[in-house]
């Protein structure tokens, strides 16, 4: 085989996976100029290092949301730096796996298995995208909000870097007689509330209870270093975990854009005699708890 030939195939190889002409050229050399053949020797190759990288901690990325007839998925999908975040490759493939998402109804073991447009699946390409970017990306979780017919369904994407792509997502699920079109205001607002102020559930009974047992332990044991009367640690201990409650369950903040009302009474006033109850919401933001 020529030089002019073999220079054409590491072209070749290169336009197909991306990797540099060294490993490319090394890949050819190995395989005797079989095209396929060096794909997969890079491929394997690809997963070694995608392996090693996945020792690091992804902590940026974007936030994703999905959405057709009432039916809303939302996915977070991380990478190393904000830098890789912005490439637009790195976008594309968010924004492509996040439509499968939607399809797939937030089905993770489904999602990474579905097959992208380039006819490879969804996991393949992440093995390329990382081998090919340099750093650890990983489809970190997703969820879905089904048309149930009972529910009208919201997004909102704080931080967005073009629609429905950004840092911080947010999907509200409101139960009401009325209409989509006039929930519509109220959806968009309790989004954006729950965006800013992140509450961890609905309302009080909704709260993990290993959560508020953890928060009781705090405060027990910080009234116990302060040297107060039992009694009056006592009172306080019911007065800090009553304030914990209030400021981490959704329905009992106070209203973001009218803070002397709870975000209950707020619901309440626009429901006027119909009904309207927040079914679920969920909200990600890019690299919390890593």
């Amino acid at each position: 085989m020529s030089s002019e030939n073999i220079l054409d195939k590491v072209k070749k190889l290169r336009e197909i996976t991306g990797v540099g002409f060294k490993d490319c050229k090394n890949a050819i050399d190995e395989n005797n100029g079989d095209i396929d053949k060096s794909i997969e020797y890079l491929r394997k190759k690809g997963i070694a290092k995608a392996s090693k990288k996945m020792e690091r901690v992804a902590a940026d990325g974007l936030v994703c949301v999905s959405e057709e007839n009432n039916k809303i998925s939302i996915i977070e999908i991380n990478s190393e730096t904000d830098f890789v975040a912005k490439n637009n490759e790195f976008i594309k493939f968010v924004e492509e796996v996040s439509n499968l998402n939607l399809l797939k109804s937030g089905k993770m073991e489904n999602i990474l298995s579905s097959e992208m447009q380039n006819k490879k699946n969804v996991n393949d390409n992440l093995v390329s995208l990382i081998s090919k970017i340099g750093e650890k990306i990983t489809i970190r979780r997703c969820d879905f909000l089904n048309d149930d017919g009972k529910c009208s369904n919201f997004s909102y994407i704080h931080s967005s870097i073009k629609k429905d792509i950004g840092k911080i997502g947010v999907l509200v699920s409101l139960q009401s007689k009325k209409s989509k079109k006039e929930l519509l205001e109220i959806g968009k607002q309790l989004s954006m509330h729950i965006a800013a102020l992140s509450p961890l559930a609905i309302d009080k009974d909704d709260l993990d209870q290993k959560i508020l047992s953890k928060e009781k332990e705090i405060i027990t044991e910080e009234l116990k270093n302060s040297g107060k009367d039992t009694k009056i640690a006592d009172k306080i201990a019911i007065g800090k975990l009553n304030k914990f409650i209030s400021d981490y369950t959704l329905l009992n903040q106070e209203w973001i854009m009218e803070p002397k009302k709870k975000v209950k009474d707020v619901i309440k006033q626009f429901a006027g005699k119909e009904k309207i109850v927040v079914k679920k919401f969920v909200r990600y933001k890019v690299g919390e708890g890593v």
